[in-house]
């Protein structure tokens, strides 16, 4: 009897264990916090990959693929002159504080990004618009002073996502959007939480919630991956480990490419670096592979100017700043730097510049350059660097997609300033024909490489690793972003 009792016991335990709930939570491991949750109005890439097609959604959208997909804008019509882009909107969709979205909120969304005081990060991507109106609530139509074959993939930025004018000045702590899922809260240090939005036009999520959290430490962010604790890391911050994740059975490793051109960015307005032959002396001074395998652990492919090697127009120029240590020292003597050069090397969180900075320290060392090394938090970053200027030398990934044009930006903080490239840019602009843009961007990027505007290192790649359960994960980054809209558990 005893028996009897024992075995209908475990039968229940396996009925109830095959009826178990599949898993409908994620924790997601990032490097950085972001400063702020408003995408229109910070530089921070960890803006995005917390919020980009999870909380907002703009009128179009980025594909994993990195093609241009609809997203608010489910069609819309161009004018044969280039000129007028009319969108038509979704219907039946609400912001998650319930308010209709309508096309007064896409007027709302690019004249607050083109205005004046703007405060938006890429406000480049709007100069172009001469003229935002409203048809009706489902019709909005998008007026430009001069044809742009890239305006479509403008729209997609997270920088052009479609905010509520209720909510638009308490976005940076409270975002409120149209998209798959709503901000819960933010525990500023930790981590940040979202919740599925019961409302949402489009298919619904698996998941039903999402915790972003904040691990800035290499060591710490391997402990809790082996843990448990964090159930995926796409931009894992410890590549070498990465060997013992893939011996592991429980875990997958997501390998692929990004949109970040990593570069040792030069003030150019500094008094030694205004001068070409003191840049071009950095470049020669540099051994790329040497950083990729010391910092990056193998993984990264050399670049030679600001493009994604991945993309069809890329120009490899790589060998145009080969290593060439005793160059380098010839090029110093000859600008008068013979002596010996102190230049200040400001660091921001990530470990390809920690670590990176620390090679490339060493490199510059052996051409008479002294690297001062400061590292600082990612908020110090943008205040000194990135707003103030106040720098010499720093590393950072650029990880906006197709941004060759920040280069046509004088008052951007490496201050390169050339009307030649300037002028390549406005053509870049109204260009239509593809063979026509691919013999612009091939000039471009051959431009600022003869220029030496900064130090051209890799293009980063994507390296992630999750529960070897968890499928719908971008593998690439063709922005950046941590779209959860196709995640979920498998059994």
């Amino acid at each position: 009897m005893l028996k009897r009792l024992t075995l209908s016991a475990a039968a229940v335990a396996i009925v109830a264990g095959g009826a178990f709930a599949q898993q409908t939570d994620i924790t997601i491991g990032m490097q950085l916090e972001p400063p702020n949750l408003d995408p229109t109005g910070g530089a921070a890439a960890a803006i995005d990959e917390v919020v980009y097609a999870n909380v907002f959604e703009g009128l179009t959208r980025y594909q994993s693929d990195g093609s241009i997909a609809p997203g608010l804008a489910e069609s819309w019509e161009i004018s044969d002159d280039g000129l007028t882009y009319t969108f038509n909107l979704r219907e039946g969709v609400t912001f998650h504080d319930g308010a209709a979205f309508t096309a007064e909120d896409v007027k709302f969304s690019l004249d607050r990004a083109r205005a004046e005081d703007s405060t938006n990060a890429q406000k480049g991507l709007f100069a172009g618009i001469a003229d935002v109106a409203v048809i009706d609530d489902t019709t909005v139509r998008v007026t430009l002073s001069s044809p742009n074959g890239g305006f479509l993939t403008n729209m997609a930025w997270g920088d052009a996502v479609i905010l509520d004018p209720a909510s638009a000045e308490t976005a940076a702590t409270n975002p409120v959007g149209t998209g798959p899922f709503r901000f819960s809260q933010w525990v500023q240090g930790d981590r940040v939480e979202l919740v599925r939005n019961p409302d949402y036009w489009g298919e619904a999520p698996a998941l039903e919630a999402a915790t972003f959290k904040f691990i800035s430490d290499p060591t710490a962010a391997f402990a809790a991956m082996m843990a448990g604790d964090i159930d995926a890391f796409p931009g894992y911050p410890a590549p070498e480990t990465l060997v013992q994740f893939e011996a592991d059975p429980r875990f997958k490793l997501l390998i692929g490419s990004t949109e970040g051109e990593t570069i040792l960015s030069t003030n150019n307005k500094a008094d030694a670096l205004s001068d070409v032959r003191v840049r071009k002396a950095l470049a020669h001074a540099i051994n790329r592979q040497e950083i990729i395998d010391g910092a990056m652990f193998g993984y990264g492919t050399p670049i030679g100017t600001h493009f994604a090697p991945h993309n069809p127009d890329y120009v490899d120029l790589t060998a145009g700043s080969a290593y060439d240590p005793e160059l380098a020292k010839s090029l110093l003597a000859e600008a008068g730097y013979g002596d010996g050069l102190t230049l200040s090397l400001k660091l921001p969180p990530p470990s390809y510049a920690r670590r990176g900075g620390e090679i490339i320290a060493n490199q510059l060392a052996a051409v008479g350059i002294t690297a001062q090394i400061e590292n600082l938090e990612w908020a110090q970053w943008l205040e000194q660097v990135f707003r103030g200027k106040d720098f010499d030398l720093t590393i950072v990934s650029h990880t906006e997609p197709m941004d060759i044009n920040i280069y046509a930006r004088p008052e951007y903080y490496f201050q390169y300033d050339k009307p030649e490239f300037q002028e390549l840019m406005a053509e870049l602009d109204v260009a239509t024909d593809p063979a026509d843009r691919s013999e612009l961007l091939a000039a471009a990027q051959t431009m600022i490489a003869e220029d030496y505007v900064n130090g051209y290192l890799f293009q980063l790649a994507r390296t992630g690793v999750a529960n070897a359960k968890i499928e719908g994960l971008w593998e690439n980054a063709p922005t950046q972003a941590n779209d959860l809209t196709k995640v979920r558990w498998t059994e």
